[in-house]
């Protein structure tokens, strides 16, 4: 007898949870069935995968070098039969697209019930993530494409801009700015702003700041979130202003104001991303589509 996928699936499990009983809950199965595949499992093997006391469970040295391993195979299974389902549905190509919060409300839904309508076959892979976690994910051929927010460094990677909007003011519903219609951006000088982190994604960072500067004023940062949806809670919650892409607006968070900017030069942008040495039909097609829907 051989090493089968479920002798693997329940070791990870166990190695996972260093706990028999909590293992057999992850796995909804009752312990002693585990019990016996683990040894199962070792006598194929011809080694204990784990030292057992009264106690605690813990990984040997043979345990230790097959889960990673193990880990990698059940990670392979699953993708190859989630392959073999999208081709029972007649998906035969996929096209793996990363994206971020931001690009999320700024036309990613329009761009991908576009794309499906044209393209039924293609099975989507959609994955979120920051704008750097996005970049390591393309070098890493982990991704085809991604959509983030620009200005983006340059890089190994081919970019096209699909999408400019203003910038605008998000204020507490309260601030004395709010009862405007138009706000200046000058008039944010000394406001406490609340921004996005440099880490990660510095020219967009830069861009926010350096808008400004060439307002006359250098911001006064109250605090870094790096999510939008966090932004605008501190924003309703009074500890500062900030400033986002237009698109924010879609989050209609309760205690915050939007207000149009004047004298902001800067717009932002939604960049799509991709490996020029690693087109694919299924990846033209995407470009085309968010090209010729730009702007989105």
């Amino acid at each position: 007898m051989g090493v089968e996928l479920r002798h693997l699936r329940y070791f990870v499990a166990v190695a996972e949870e260093l706990h028999f009983g909590r293992a057999a809950r992850r796995l909804n199965v009752s312990q002693p069935p585990l019990s016996q595949q683990i040894r199962q499992l070792e006598s194929i093997l011809g080694t204990s995968v784990f030292v057992r006391t009264s106690r605690r469970v813990e990984l040997t040295p043979a345990g230790t070098a097959l889960l990673d391993g193990a880990r990698r195979t059940l990670a392979e299974a699953a993708r190859s039969v989630a392959a073999a389902q999208r081709a029972g549905r007649g998906e035969v190509d996929r096209l793996r697209v990363g994206f971020t919060d931001s690009a999320a409300l700024a036309g990613l839904p329009e761009l991908v019930r576009a794309y499906r309508a044209a393209h039924p076959g293609i099975h989507l892979e959609l994955i979120e993530g920051t704008t750097e976690s996005q970049l390591q994910a393309l070098d890493h051929d982990l991704l085809d494409v991604a959509l983030v927010r620009g200005p983006v460094s340059p890089g190994a990677w081919s970019a096209e801009i699909v999408r400019r909007e203003p910038f605008v003011a998000a204020l507490p519903g309260d601030h004395a700015l709010a009862r405007r219609q138009t706000v200046a951006l000058s008039s944010l000088d000394g406001e406490p702003l609340i921004l996005f982190p440099r880490h990660l994604a510095p020219p967009f960072h830069d861009l926010v700041t350096g808008m400004c500067r060439t307002a006359g004023f250098e911001p006064t940062v109250r605090c870094e979130c790096a999510e939008y949806e966090t932004i605008l809670s501190l924003v309703a919650a009074g500890l500062g202003v900030a400033l986002v892409p237009a698109s924010v607006r879609n989050l209609q968070r309760v205690g915050v104001a939007y207000r149009t900017l004047r004298g902001a030069q800067a717009a932002a942008e939604i960049v799509l991303l991709y490996r020029p040495h690693r087109r694919s039909k299924p990846l033209d097609y995407f470009i085309a589509t968010a090209l010729s829907a730009r702007p989105l």
